[in-house]
C-alpha cells in the first residue's frame, strides 16, 4: 500500500492507500451469464459471460497481491462490469486465506501470478457450496473458459482445469486438510490473528467473524430536515425495510444505491456507520451550544463527522467548525458533503500535525473549545467494508501509524483551551492505536483527564456475546473512542 508518509487522511496513513469500500452487489447465484449490474432484467441488456467477470476478478486480485489498493484495482475494470466484479472480488478477498491453502494442497508450487490469481479466485468462490454465488461446477467451467481467453493464463488452462476438477472430486478431504491452518480458518494474516488474540483475548474470534461478514448500510438522519421516525416512514413507503439504531441512525435491511434513497440529494440523510455516528454526540455532550464555541475537526475528510457536529448544533447555533484535511482532493469532498446538507464550515487544506502552518494565519491563533481527532489508522475495525485491508497491511504499519497518532495528539493538545475537550478516535481494534495510545498520552500530559468513554467498540452486532455494553448502535464497525478533558488551570 502506498501513500505519502506524512498523509493525514484518516484510513490511509503509513504505507497504506485508501482501501475499496464495500457496497451492495448483485445476486450472482446460478447460471453462466449475468445481466450487467444496474440494468433491470427486462431492459434487454446483454448478459455478461461469467468468464469475463472472473477474468476481471483475477486481475484485480493479482493487482492487490502486488500492493495496489482495491479501489485502484477496481478502477481499472470496465465500468459495465465493475459492480459485478466488485461483488465477486469482495467474496474472494474474504475467503483468500482458505483459497490459498487449498491451492497449496492442489499444487505445492504456485503457478504464474495470473494463473494463480484465477485459480485462487475460483477456489475462494466455490469451496463453500452454501456461500457460493454460483453452482461450483459452473464456476469451474467458467474459470477454465476464462483461462483459455486470457493470454496470460492460456498456457495454464489445462493445469487450472485439472486442479479445479480434482477439487470438486476431493472437496471434503481437501477442506479438512486446511482446517488447522489459522490463515485458512480465519482468512486473515497470521500476525493479524495473533495480534487480536493478544489485544482482545475474550473477543478475538468475534472480531474475526465480524470481519468476514457483510456490513449493513447505515444512514445518519439529518434532524434539521426530518426525524428518524419520519425517515423510517419514508422508507416504508417505498417498501425498504429499516430499523432505528443509536441516536440518529437508520440501518437498512438491504443496501441500495444512495440515489434511490428518499430525499438523499436534499440532505435528509448521509451514509455513516453506527459506530462513527457516536463521535459528534460524545464531543458535544454537556456543551452549551447556544454559545459561540470553536470546534476543530482534524483529518476531517470526507466530512461526515463535520456535518454531524453542525446538524446536532442546529441552524441557530453559533457553533464554528473548522474542518482540516491535508489532501486537497479529499478536502473537496468535505465541501461537497456540506453543500448537499446545507451546512457551512471553514474547510482548510492543511497538515494537522503542523499547526504553525495554519493555526495563526487561518484561525487567528484562537484556542478551540473542542477538538475531534479521527486519526489515520490501520482501518482494522472496518475490514468488513474494506476486505482488501487485511491482505495489504503489514504488522509494521501499526507502529508507524501509532507514531503518527501520537504526533497529532502532541501537536493539537496545545490548541485546546483550558477546560476544553478532545475526542480521540480511530476505526481500529488494535490497542496500540487505541487504549495504549491514550494511556501513553495521559502519562505524559498531567493536564489531561480521561472522561467516561466507549473505549474499544467490538465490530458486529451488540446482541452477540462479548459486545460492548450500553452501546445501542446495533451492528456496527470496530472503533475506538477516548474523550480527554484539559484541566481548567
Amino acid at each position: 500500500m502506498t501513500s505519502p508518509p506524512h498523509n493525514r487522511s484518516r484510513h490511509a496513513g503509513g504505507n497504506a492507500p485508501r482501501p475499496v469500500r464495500a457496497g451492495s452487489g448483485p445476486s450472482l447465484r446460478a447460471g453462466f451469464a449475468a445481466v450487467p449490474p444496474g440494468a433491470a432484467p427486462s431492459s434487454g441488456a446483454t448478459p455478461v459471460p461469467l468468464w469475463r467477470l472472473l477474468t476481471a476478478v483475477a486481475g484485480a486480485l493479482q493487482a492487490i497481491r502486488g500492493g495496489q489498493s482495491g479501489t485502484a484495482a477496481l478502477a481499472a475494470v470496465d465500468t459495465a462490469l465493475r459492480p459485478g466484479v466488485q461483488a465477486l472480488l469482495f467474496q474472494v478477498l474474504r475467503q483468500a486465506g482458505r483459497a490459498e491453502a487449498l491451492r497449496r494442497q492442489l499444487a505445492a508450487r504456485a503457478p504464474a501470478p495470473a494463473a494463480d490469481a484465477l485459480l485462487c479466485s475460483a477456489l475462494a468462490l466455490c469451496w463453500d457450496p452454501q456461500a457460493s454465488p454460483y453452482e461450483p461446477f459452473t464456476l469451474v467451467n467458467q474459470a477454465v473458459e476464462a483461462a483459455k481467453h486470457h493470454p496470460g493464463t492460456r498456457a495454464q488452462a489445462s493445469f487450472i482445469n485439472g486442479c479445479l476438477r480434482r477439487f470438486l472430486r476431493e472437496r471434503d478431504a481437501l477442506v479438512a486438510a486446511t482446517d488447522n491452518d489459522p490463515v485458512a480458518r480465519w482468512n486473515h494474516p497470521a500476525w493479524w490473528v495473533q495480534r487480536l488474540r493478544k489485544d482482545h483475548p475474550q473477543h478475538w474470534e468475534q472480531i474475526l467473524q465480524a470481519n468476514n461478514a457483510h456490513a449493513p448500510m447505515v444512514l445518519r438522519v439529518n434532524e434539521q430536515k426530518c426525524t428518524v421516525v419520519q425517515y423510517l416512514s419514508a422508507l416504508n413507503a417505498i417498501v425498504l425495510g429499516a430499523i432505528a439504531v443509536g441516536q440518529h441512525g437508520v440501518a437498512l435491511r438491504q443496501a441500495v444505491p444512495v440515489q434511490s434513497l428518499p430525499h438523499f440529494a436534499e440532505g435528509w440523510v448521509s451514509v455513516q456507520d453506527a459506530a462513527a455516528q457516536q463521535a459528534a454526540p460524545l464531543l458535544l455532550q454537556g456543551l452549551d451550544l447556544s454559545q459561540p464555541l470553536r470546534v476543530l475537526d482534524a483529518c476531517a475528510a470526507p466530512g461526515g463527522k463535520t456535518a454531524h457536529l453542525l446538524e446536532m448544533a442546529g441552524p441557530q447555533s453559533p457553533l464554528q467548525v473548522t474542518a482540516l484535511e491535508i489532501d486537497a482532493t479529499r478536502s473537496a469532498r468535505i465541501g461537497e458533503t456540506l453543500q448537499r446538507l446545507g451546512l457551512t464550515a471553514q474547510v482548510l487544506v492543511a497538515d494537522a500535525a503542523r499547526p504553525q502552518d495554519w493555526w495563526q494565519s487561518q484561525c487567528g491563533g484562537a484556542l478551540f473549545d473542542a477538538i475531534l481527532l479521527d486519526a489515520p489508522c490501520t482501518a482494522s475495525g472496518i475490514v468488513r467494508r474494506h476486505p482488501d485491508v487485511r491482505w495489504l497491511r503489514r504488522e509494521s504499519d501499526i507502529a508507524q501509524l501509532a507514531a503518527l497518532q501520537a504526533a497529532l495528539l502532541k501537536a493539537l493538545w496545545p490548541l485546546l483551551r483550558p477546560g476544553g475537550r478532545l475526542l480521540y478516535c480511530t476505526c481500529s481494534v488494535f490497542r496500540a492505536e487505541g487504549d495504549a495510545q491514550v494511556q501513553t498520552f495521559l502519562a505524559h500530559n498531567t493536564d489531561a483527564q480521561l472522561l467516561p468513554s466507549p473505549g474499544h467498540l467490538i465490530p458486529g452486532n451488540t446482541d452477540k456475546g462479548g459486545a460492548v455494553p450500553d452501546n445501542l448502535s446495533g451492528d456496527h464497525d470496530g472503533f475506538f473512542y477516548a474523550l480527554l478533558q484539559k484541566s481548567a488551570q
